[in-house]
């Protein structure tokens, strides 16, 4: 079971989004994702093998009293309801209810399997850049922090099957979750903005940007917003709401022109 403040566990099942995911329009509505998520047109495959993105390290702020997280991400997979792996990477900030100083983080994780600390320092401001690249049953993962003039870099080969079905960019509520498999989201830290540039994956050998492939005439992929709102209510996999009442969440704005970068803001009231 994940322990704040340290390394955030993004659980698989946090991933889950309503059916449909492959419409850029309208949003899905997640419990603890939000951002853009690449994913093949209906009736398409599209196998994924590099995914990266750029953001600045947000400023978040602590009340005390109450713990809560939030975590930002590149990775592939993890989107499909029926999805049993995730490989991602980002940075986290973290609450422990008992001081209003935010704990600040780097981590991978290849799900099913708990996340791992990157030995990273990470600030608020820190431009940091992520990347996620799959070759068979090699991944690698890439952090610079960009800033600090840092960076982490480790390549694993699995037997476990991997998910490259789809690729994210991804501001989250982390989840806990208990050794029978129930996850829940943890109360999504106040981190007001996060923006994502540079984003850019490969798909089906082609390259491109979140909606790079929309001037084509055959799309290798779709981009589908996902705004993250807590309901209050008890669900299957995430248990109850934020505490902070229903509505607390993130949305996403639109796409720059390019494709290339869109931001996430927390907000007090959201509705879908």
């Amino acid at each position: 079971m994940l322990k704040l403040p340290l390394a955030v566990a993004v659980a698989l099942l946090a991933s889950l989004v309503v059916a449909g995911a492959a419409l850029a329009d309208p949003p899905e509505v997640s419990s603890n994702w939000s951002g853009y998520v690449a994913v093949a047109p209906l009736g398409a495959a599209t196998s994924f093998s590099d995914v990266t993105g750029t953001w600045t390290q947000p400023t978040a702020t602590c009340v005390s009293g109450r713990v809560d997280a939030a975590a930002f991400w590149v990775g592939l997979g993890g989107n499909s309801p029926d999805s049993q792996a995730l490989e991602q990477l980002g940075t986290s900030i973290s609450c422990d209810g008992n001081s209003t100083t935010p704990a600040y983080a780097a981590w991978w994780e290849i799900v099913p399997a708990a996340s791992v600390p990157i030995p990273l320092k990470i600030r608020p401001g820190d431009v940091v850049n992520a990347a996620v690249l799959v070759t068979g049953q090699t991944v690698t993962m890439s952090l610079k922090d960009l800033t600090r003039h840092t960076r982490f870099s480790k390549t694993m080969t699995l037997t476990q099957t991997l998910d490259v079905s789809s690729a994210e960019w991804i501001a989250e509520a982390p989840s806990d979750c208990s050794t029978t498999g129930r996850c829940r989201a943890v109360p999504l830290t106040q981190f007001g903005n996060v923006t994502f540039t540079k984003a850019a994956a490969i798909g089906n050998a082609h390259p491109g940007t979140i909606s790079d492939p929309l001037a084509a005439a055959n799309p290798v992929w779709l981009p589908a917003p996902i705004e993250l709102i807590s309901d209050g209510n008890t669900g299957r996999f995430f248990g109850t709401g934020d505490p902070l009442g229903p509505g607390i969440g993130a949305v996403p704005g639109s796409l720059s022109a390019d494709g290339r970068s869109f931001s996430v803001s927390w907000q007090p009231n959201v509705s879908p």
